[in-house]
């Protein structure tokens, strides 16, 4: 038998139960119930269950401020940024006097580039609570970002004053010295703040980091090394100690550091991709490639191991891999920004770069702040021959990231091919600045020095760019180019040598031998050391090429004749060795011998384009354009991106008064596949001049005169567009270059002509 109640215990237990059902019923006890149970999820770094009990909390009473601030710390903890920022703002609307919230809102707003309004909620605070140190240390952030550098230390300092004791404080004192060049100070702030705590991983980081900006290498390793005693699951302490090893050329000693951090931390992102970033960092694809081929094993699931991986394909034109990889991460996330971008990039090396702009457009249009996108389009640009648009993508790439080297390093490209000192030398200096510990910088400045007679600067940047790489032929061949300038020929060759040595199938460096023996009147020397080079690199079609140039001037036609074959059987897109040989045949009166062999050629081999071309090129030099145009035709419907093919095709549409557009479209197929050939750049030109697209027909013309200083043709089609844009001088120097080149020129006549209209306009 159970005990029965007494009538009063059984009134109890009732009043009781109607109390508790009161309770649950009462929005009050629920919300803070909610609270309760976020705040708890928040201390065990729950961050997303947490969110949800505070918005179930919210949903209950959406004027509870402290479950709008605890949301937004929850956001903070989860990186989404805009949320938090809206639940920051919306806590300090409910609740002026939080300033917690203001000061975290205010942090934002300098995030954002809100600098006023960051000023707006330290004010806010200090008008409540003139002592504190947070609001005083956002203010003095929001002075220093506005430039105001007297200001932002005075804050500053008042910061220190009112907590003496706070290494913290210190720290970011010691860093708007360090902004205003008050280098000795803030060293002592930085040592200050590791005093005062020298248990804090982030002073000594601090303090290390200060070393290594000055480049006081042993210091800066000293204290990176106690960061990692201090805090051993730290990533960016060992990236930091490794960074340092490899300023002080202890290559060996970073990579175990690294090692040591994927060992330590083998489930932290950060440090298991530690190696294979600084790898690729540095320009040691193969190696970057094997590791993170291994990483992705272990880490399949890991979002940037898959993309860098693809990046690496990519780079080494493994396109049915990297397309694989980069399909999967797009099916799971269509609107990935980095996979898009990639994706581009495999087009473009695809030869489909008409097809990777309208993409990079699209990337470009959800995020106008993208800065690998402007760059990549900037190159999708380029390869489609509008270097203008492209100019400007790469622009904006370098305003958004001015450290990004990839869009410097074009820029400097299209500088160096136009000759342009000051921008030589002003890009250059970026890299620098954005890459210390690259060649790149140097080479290019160099070259600015170069051209404006700076020879010491020259050299300098040289020595210092082969110090920095030593394997990398380069600056060798550029200082063996500036000792030839200066008649110190020994020299030069053993430069030459170097380069070589380093890389035996670098073009630059043989070619400017070769220049050199010739030069000095040493063609049997030349033709010797040439022969040797191609023994050791057999497949290199300039040589080939060059060896043919140097046979025909020692007139020896049939063996000039058998290496330019090699020269385009090596590389089908040579287009100055098939230019050579049609020369060469034509030369020799066998052009009927040459187009029966060609041919024959075709019907053998009907999906090979090189003998439509060769026989459209014998056909053109006896005046039978109609039939070349033919063959043209043929060679692109057996390979419909052959680019010398494309090429002659536009160029004959536009001489004898085909369609313009097509013809555009022709050239645009030749300057993909020949980026740096000034034939495709002259043809793609002139398709714009009749299109009416001045500018980009200058653009082009430009760059192509710089690699062809004494080829008439590009003096006339540039003097022409030039005085389209009312020129007149530019326009009149270049008509008239023509007239020197080469006074029996074929369209003498409207040289004359566009002269005469100048002089009378």
């Amino acid at each position: 038998m159970w005990n029965r109640l007494s009538p009063a215990k059984f009134i109890g237990v009732l009043l009781a139960s109607s109390l508790l059902a009161a309770c649950s019923r009462d929005p009050n006890v629920r919300k803070q119930a909610y609270f309760k149970s976020g705040t708890q999820y928040f201390h065990q770094e729950k961050y997303r269950e947490a969110a949800i009990q505070f918005q179930n909390a919210i949903k209950i009473d959406p004027r509870f401020a402290d479950a709008h601030y605890q949301l937004a710390e929850c956001y903070q903890k989860l990186q989404y940024w805009q949320d938090a920022y809206k639940e920051l703002q919306r806590t300090v609307d409910l609740d002026p006097k939080n300033s917690k919230a203001r000061i975290e809102l205010g942090n934002l707003h300098l995030l954002a580039r809100e600098y006023k309004k960051a000023e707006e909620e330290a004010r806010a605070v200090l008008a409540d609570d003139p002592n504190n140190i947070d609001a005083r240390t956002l203010l003095a952030n929001a002075y220093a970002t506005q430039g105001k550098a007297d200001e932002s230390l005075g804050e500053m300092k008042s910061a220190v004053q009112l907590a003496p004791d706070r290494s913290q404080s210190f720290l970011r004192l010691g860093a708007l010295q360090l902004i205003n060049k008050q280098t000795a100070a803030a060293e002592e702030s930085y040592k200050k703040a590791t005093q005062l705590d020298p248990k804090s991983a982030a002073a000594v980081m601090a303090l290390g980091k200060f070393y290594f900006q000055q480049k006081r290498w042993s210091e800066a390793e000293t204290q990176f090394r106690r960061a990692v005693e201090l805090d051993p699951k730290n990533p960016l302490a060992y990236e930091s100690l490794a960074r340092t090893l490899v300023s002080e050329k202890q290559e060996d000693k970073a990579e175990q550091v690294m090692r040591d951090a994927k060992s330590k931390m083998p489930n932290n992102s950060d440090a298991y991709r530690m190696l294979g970033d600084y790898y690729f960092a540095f320009g040691m694809n193969d190696k970057a490639l094997a590791e993170f081929a291994s990483l992705y094993q272990q880490h399949p699931t890991d979002p940037r191991v898959k993309k860098t991986y693809v990046e690496l394909l990519i780079l080494q034109n493994r396109l049915d891999e990297a397309t694989k990889l980069n399909d999967e991460i797009l099916k799971a996330n269509p609107k990935d920004t980095e996979s898009l971008i990639n994706r581009g990039q495999i087009l473009m090396r695809e030869g489909r770069a008409s097809d990777a702009v309208p993409l990079l457009e699209a990337v470009l249009k959800a995020e106008p702040e993208n800065a690998p996108g402007h760059y990549q389009l900037g190159m999708a640009y380029s390869q489609v021959g509008n270097l203008g648009q492209a100019i400007n993508e790469w622009q904006e790439a370098v305003r958004l990231s001015p450290t990004m080297t990839g869009p410097l390093d074009a820029l400097a490209e299209v500088a160096m091919r136009k000759g342009d000192a000051a921008s030589l030398e002003q890009t250059g200096q970026k890299l620098i600045d954005a890459a210390p510990s690259s060649p790149d910088g140097y080479v290019f400045r160099s070259a600015g020095r170069f051209i404006s007679k700076d020879a010491t600067g020259c050299e300098a940047d040289l020595k210092r760019a082969i110090e920095l790489a030593p394997e990398n032929p380069l600056p060798y061949t550029r200082l063996g180019f500036l000792r030839v300038t200066q008649k110190r020929y020994n020299e030069a060759e053993k430069l030459f040598e170097q380069s070589l040595d380093r890389d035996p199938n670098f073009r630059e460096a043989m070619q400017d031998l070769v220049a050199l023996y010739m030069q000095q009147k040493q063609l049997s020397k030349a033709l010797d050391r040439l022969n040797r080079q191609i023994a050791k690199a057999p497949n290199n079609s300039t040589y080939y090429s060059l060896l043919g140039t140097l046979l025909l001037a020692n007139k020896e036609p049939d063996k000039a004749e058998a290496a330019l074959q090699k020269a385009v059987e090596v590389n089908k897109n040579d287009i100055n060795a098939f230019l050579l040989l049609a020369r060469i045949q034509a030369a020799r009166g066998s052009i009927d011998k040459a187009a029966a062999n060609y041919e024959h050629l075709i019907q053998q081999n009907p999906k090979d384009g090189r003998p439509y071309v060769l026989l459209g090129l014998l056909e053109e030099s006896r005046s039978n354009w109609q039939k070349a145009q033919s063959l043209y035709l043929r060679a692109l419907q057996a390979q419909p991106d052959y680019p010398l093919a494309a090429n002659n095709l536009a160029y004959l549409l536009l001489e004898h008064g085909g369609n313009s557009d097509v013809a555009l479209s022709y050239a645009q197929v030749a300057r993909r596949g020949m980026p740096d050939s000034p034939h495709s750049a002259d043809t793609l030109a002139w398709a714009y001049y009749q299109k009416g697209t001045y500018r980009l027909a200058i653009d082009l013309l430009e760059e192509a005169v710089k690699q062809m200083p004494s080829n008439p043709t590009l003096h006339y089609h540039l003097g022409l567009a030039y005085q389209k844009v009312n020129d007149a001088p530019r326009a009149k120097e270049h008509l008239e270059r023509v007239l020197k080149l080469d006074p029996n020129f074929g369209e003498a006549e409207g040289v004359r002509k566009a002269l005469s209209e100048l002089a009378a306009g």
